[in-house]
């Protein structure tokens, strides 16, 4: 099977490799298409340390089975499913994963960080059954590829405790910060609005439904306040030492902020923001798989349409180009989705798995 293979920081080549054969428990997937993640990006670059020479990334993907290990029946799977996957692969016996918060299990491991997992930006990947969430027949094919971060972004607005009544900022407006918005809408926020500098981003989430603003053309608690009022709650998915202050600045006293981005490993905190107008700092990881879950069930029941989120696609071959003109910020695409079995000449297109057997072994 061919397969993007990370050689070195900015460096990736498509290889044939080996393809997988699923282990008890496991299913073969043939991978449709694999959005690429801004942390993919902050990996590429070395700029997170999060990616390895040799690893094959990908995580936001949808596929169908191909072929299924012994016992994965039991997950009430079979060939030829669409699906999507949950890359939170948790011990299943702690703590928090017999409380649904396999996000913070200590043995977890992710499809698509971890190196040792060979993951989705591929022909074929493997994955443990019970990691597997199948899809209608109905849902457009590529809802399946953008689970994964709508989840991140519900799980965020989850953790704020975004409710009914919040008048909810969300500062950047990438994928996350799209995910996020339409998190907090989810959990039915009275108003939301996100603050993004990129014109294109801000046609994006107007298309979407949201209201957004721009940094750039005044202050930004003035911005805010004419869109939202004070905010109650404030989602950062940047994460940086200038948009986390922001966000300190600009949401209501006693009001909730939640650290969703992870541009820096380390930020300068404005501790009395938090100390003396008694604000609430949240760290967001990824999701439950019960969030998950809900989230692949929302993607086929919402009537709002997911498909401005995607505005690029690409083949294998296209795809090294793509991370680093995104990487460059040469290209402000939103979520660009690679095709390992070649990009399509229409969203609706649905490769058909036809690789297992020659590539098997």
């Amino acid at each position: 099977m061919h397969a993007l293979v990370m050689k070195e920081n900015w460096t990736l080549e498509v290889e044939d490799l080996p393809g997988p054969v699923p282990g008890p428990g496991e299913v073969v997937l043939s991978i449709i298409a694999t959005g690429i993640c801004g942390s993919d990006i902050h990996g590429f670059t070395g700029e997170n340390g999060r990616r390895h020479p040799g690893q094959v990334m990908g995580h936001e993907t949808v596929g169908r089975i191909v072929s299924l290990g012994a016992g994965s029946e039991a997950y009430g799977l079979a060939e030829g499913q669409l699906v999507t996957v949950n890359p939170v692969i948790a011990c299943g016996q702690c703590p928090p994963c017999r409380a649904d918060a396999q996000q913070r299990c200590s043995a977890r491991r992710v499809i698509g960080v971890d190196p040792a997992l060979r993951s989705a930006f591929a022909e074929l990947m493997a994955a443990p059954a019970g990691n597997v969430v199948p899809l209608p027949e109905s849902v457009p094919v590529e809802y399946g590829a953008l689970v994964e971060p709508l989840a991140v972004g519900y799980h965020a607005a989850v953790r704020g405790g975004c409710a009914s009544g919040d008048r909810v900022l969300v500062i950047g407006g990438g994928p996350i910060g799209q995910a996020v918005a339409l998190g907090a809408l989810r959990r039915g926020a009275d108003q939301v609005a996100v603050s993004e500098p990129h014109p294109g981003r801000r046609a994006l989430l107007t298309r979407l439904g949201l209201t957004a603003v721009d940094p750039a053309v005044g202050d930004l608690a003035d911005l805010v306040h004419d869109a939202l009022g004070r905010p109650t709650l404030t989602l950062d998915t940047v994460g940086a030492s200038g948009t986390v202050a922001d966000a300190l600045a600009v949401t209501d006293l006693g009001a909730s902020v939640v650290l969703v981005g992870m541009h820096s490993p380390r930020v300068d905190l404005p501790a009395y923001a938090v100390t003396t107008e008694e604000r609430s700092l949240i760290g967001s990881f990824c999701y439950s798989a019960g969030e998950f879950a809900q989230t692949a069930r929302w993607v086929t029941e919402t009537e709002r349409d997911l498909s401005v989120l995607v505005d690029g696609r690409v083949d294998l071959a296209g795809a090294a180009d793509s991370f680093r003109s995104l990487a460059r910020g040469e290209n402000q695409a939103s979520k660009v989705l690679v095709y390992p079995q070649g990009a399509p000449d229409a969203a609706e297109a649905d490769p058909v798995a036809t690789l297992a057997e020659e590539n098997e072994g």
